[in-house]
């Protein structure tokens, strides 16, 4: 989420940024979605495939400190998934 922010305020004061890469929504965050550690969702909202510029101070973003503190207690153990052909050999994505 920070380095989204970040990346967005970067991406608005350099002339040859047109797309910026982001894993909102994808299936291995449900649960623990990069907005889920926003107070305010809105600031990185996408609509038409478009999300603006966070406007607040900073990165224009704040932190949920709670779900955050929440979060660490449970940590975690992402692993890259690990996808098989038919045959047993390993694919990659």
């Amino acid at each position: 989420m920070l380095t989204l922010a970040a990346s967005l305020q970067l991406d608005a004061v350099s002339h040859n940024a047109f797309i910026q890469e982001q894993s909102m929504g994808i299936h291995y965050n449900q649960g623990n979605d990069v907005l889920d550690y926003l107070v305010d969702k809105s600031a990185l909202a996408i609509e038409d495939g478009f999300c603006a510029i966070p406007q607040g101070p900073g990165l224009g973003v704040e932190i949920n400190e709670e779900f955050v503190e929440e979060r660490a207690k449970v940590g975690h153990r992402w692993r890259n998934p690990v996808w098989t052909h038919e045959d047993g050999s390993i694919a990659e994505w």
